[in-house]
């Protein structure tokens, strides 16, 4: 597929989302991915949060342009996705379904053109939910907006409008979301003193409640193989996690989370361990 022009309204911010939030968990997880002679590639995920644990098996196989993957976890779910690219040019489509709910079928398509990008799922049921994305610009600066309809009760779901700005070290972007009702803002900078590493804030905005939240965030890169993150709210929430690469695809990630405000509650820690061939 092109990658030429904007990306998809779903990528609007998230360079800052991702620093401020991936990888950061207090559960405890471990993933384990292997390949198979025929070219399937199996991950098998245990994780363990609070008193409960739950796990999954995957499998991926890909042939030329397509892939299908299937997934089935201890709850007796079976997911089931098959992605197929350029079918036309510039076009990805999209295939998914989650047993035992047949009705959570969905075919998606995607379309990457030089100065836009469009997105159309729909529900594969009687009463389908129509979701719809686009995005006009160029790789640097794009403005964009996505809808959900309902069919069976003819009222919009969601609908959301975006801007991003992106930079070779550092990007912005606006989201106006929640059908108007909150905004977010977010900035991102790379810089040389960290290594590589960046230094993220955001803001949210919600106006029926007249709540704001602001995060800030930055992550340093201590080696080619070990990352240190961290972040902190204004409601005292303190996040920080150290990710170490084992080999150049395995890496094992200790997270930890601290309430600021009422340091007499005992802080949360995750693990999250992923072994790859």
């Amino acid at each position: 597929m092109s990658t030429k022009g904007p990306a998809l309204f779903s990528n609007i911010g998230k360079k800052a989302t991702d620093l401020l939030n991936k990888d950061y968990s207090t559960d405890q997880k471990i993933n384990i991915t292997t390949n198979t002679e025929t070219g399937v590639t199996l991950n098998s995920g245990l994780v363990k949060k609070g008193g409960l644990s739950c796990g999954d098996v995957a499998a991926q196989y890909k042939y030329k342009n397509a892939a299908l993957n299937v997934k089935a976890d201890t709850e007796s779910n079976v997911s089931t996705m098959l992605t197929i690219t350029d079918i036309l040019p510039s076009t990805k489509t999209i295939a998914s379904v989650k047993l035992p709910d047949y009705k959570s079928g969905k075919l998606e398509v995607q379309y990457l053109h030089e100065h836009a990008s469009f997105t159309t799922a729909v529900g594969l049921n009687g009463s389908p939910a129509v979701d719809v994305s686009a995005t006009l610009g160029t790789p640097s600066i794009a403005f964009g907006a996505e809808a959900s309809y309902l069919t069976s009760s003819r009222v919009f779901a969601k609908y959301n409008a975006g801007v991003s700005l992106t930079k070779q070290n550092s990007s912005a972007s606006v989201i106006l979301a929640d059908k108007g009702d909150s905004l977010r803002g977010s900035y991102l900078h790379h810089l040389s003193k960290l290594n590589g590493g960046a230094v993220v804030g955001e803001v949210n905005r919600r106006f029926s409640t007249n709540e704001n939240t602001l995060t800030v965030g930055c992550s340093y890169v201590v080696d080619p193989e070990t990352v240190v993150k961290a972040r902190l709210n204004n409601h005292g929430n303190l996040g920080a996690l150290l990710q170490h690469q084992l080999t150049p695809k395995s890496s094992l990630t200790i997270c930890g989370a601290f309430d600021t405000k009422a340091l007499e509650k005992n802080p949360k820690f995750g693990l999250a361990l992923s072994l790859k061939p």
